[in-house]
C-alpha cells in the first residue's frame, strides 16, 4: 500500500512566536509527520477591518477585539518563513504552508515549496486559484463547507493549465467537528466522481476519525497539532497534542501493514499453526487390521498432520492395513 502522507498542522499555533513554531517543528519530527504546515498571509490583504470572528475564536480568544487585530497577531513575515522552511530540511521533514492570498501564494511558490495547499476557506477564490495553476507543484485541496458543485469549478479553474497533481481532501470546517458530521463516506464520494486522490483534513477531538480514514482509502491525512491545548490562540482546543499525535501516527502506520496487499492466502506468521489447529482423521477406538473403516471407527480430531478430513469419504470403505489405537492418525 501506498503510504499515507501525514501533515502535521502547525497553522497559527505558533501564536506569532518563532520559538513556539521551533518547538513545533521538534513536536511534529518526533511524533513521526511527514510534513509540518504553517499559515501564509498579509492580513490587510485577507481581512476586512468589518470582518467579526467565528464563534470559536470568540470562545478561544478576546472577545472584544476584531478579527483582523487577532490576525495580525499571529502573521509571520515572509522572512520567517525561509527560515521555518530550511529549519524542517535540518530536522528532515518536509515544509508546507497554506497561502491565504495572492502574494503569499506568489512567494510560497518562488522559495520552492514541495506541495501548495488551497485552504477550505479559499476554493471559490477564483483570483487565487487562477495563480496557483500556473504552478507546476502538487496541490492539495480542502473541500470544507463546500458543495460538490463548488469544488468541480474549483478543479476545472486548477486544471486549465493542464494540471494533474491534485489532491482532494474532505473537511468539516467546524472547531472541533462533531462526530455526526463528519461523514468519511463523503471522502470515497470525492474520490469515485473526481477521480483523484483523496485524504481527511481533521477537526475532530481525538485521532480516531483520521486513522478510520486510512483504512477508508485516504492517502493524506491533515491534523492539527498544539503544544498545548490549554494555550490561548483560536485552533489549539480543536488540535491534537505531541504524544497523542504520535499515537495517530503509529496507528496509521499499523493500519497501513494491516490493510496488506489485497490476495487472500495463508501467511507466513499463521502457516505454523496450521498443523496444530487444523485436524486429521483418526481412530475413534482401537482397530484391528482388515477391519474396515466406518463412521463408527473413525473420527476428526487434532493435530492436521495426517489425511485432511476433506478425504473422509475417500477414507471410508476402505480397509485397515494394520492396526490402530485409539486417537492414532489414520494411514491408508
Amino acid at each position: 500500500m501506498k503510504k499515507t502522507l501525514i501533515i502535521a498542522e502547525a497553522g497559527v499555533n505558533h501564536n506569532g512566536q518563532m520559538d513556539l513554531a521551533f518547538r513545533l517543528i521538534d513536536a511534529a519530527v518526533k511524533a513521526g509527520a511527514d510534513y509540518v504546515k504553517f499559515q501564509t498571509w498579509n492580513s490587510e490583504s485577507v481581512i476586512s477591518k468589518y470582518t467579526p470572528k467565528a464563534e470559536y475564536q470568540k470562545e478561544s480568544t478576546d472577545a472584544n477585539e476584531s478579527m483582523l487585530e487577532m490576525e495580525r497577531k499571529l502573521e509571520l513575515p515572509f522572512e520567517n518563513f525561509l527560515i521555518l522552511k530550511e529549519y524542517c530540511y535540518g530536522k528532515g521533514i518536509g515544509f508546507m504552508s497554506t497561502p491565504f492570498d495572492i502574494g503569499s501564494a506568489i512567494f510560497l511558490y518562488s522559495i520552492g515549496i514541495d506541495i501548495i495547499k488551497i485552504p477550505s476557506g479559499e476554493i471559490t477564490n477564483l483570483p487565487l486559484l487562477e495563480i496557483i495553476s500556473e504552478f507546476t507543484c502538487p496541490i492539495i485541496l480542502s473541500t470544507g463547507m463546500c458543495e460538490m458543485h463548488e469544488i468541480e469549478a474549483a478543479i476545472n479553474i486548477l486544471q486549465r493549465k493542464g494540471k494533474k497533481d491534485i489532491t482532494l481532501l474532505h473537511c468539516n470546517s467546524s472547531y472541533p467537528t462533531p462526530m455526526q458530521d463528519v461523514n468519511l463516506r463523503a471522502m470515497q464520494t470525492l474520490k469515485e466522481y473526481f477521480k483523484l486522490p483523496v485524504g481527511l483534513s481533521d477537526h475532530t477531538l481525538g485521532v480516531e476519525v483520521p486513522i478510520a480514514a486510512v483504512a477508508m482509502g485516504a492517502e493524506v491525512i491533515e491534523k492539527h497539532l498544539t503544544l498545548s491545548r490549554k494555550m490561548e490562540g483560536p485552533d489549539h482546543k480543536a488540535s491534537i497534542e505531541p504524544d497523542e499525535f504520535a499515537y495517530m501516527v503509529k496507528c496509521i502506520r499499523n493500519i497501513e501493514l494491516a490493510l496488506g496487499n489485497g490476495v487472500k492466502q495463508v501467511t507466513d506468521s499463521e502457516r505454523k499453526n496450521m498443523a496444530i489447529v487444523r485436524k486429521s482423521i483418526v481412530a475413534s477406538r482401537k482397530i484391528s487390521r482388515g477391519e474396515t473403516f466406518t463412521p463408527d471407527n473413525i473420527t476428526v480430531k487434532r493435530p492436521g498432520t495426517g489425511i485432511s478430513p476433506m478425504k473422509w469419504y475417500e477414507v471410508l470403505a476402505t480397509k485397515a492395513k494394520r492396526d490402530f489405537d485409539e486417537d492414532e492418525l489414520i494411514e491408508l
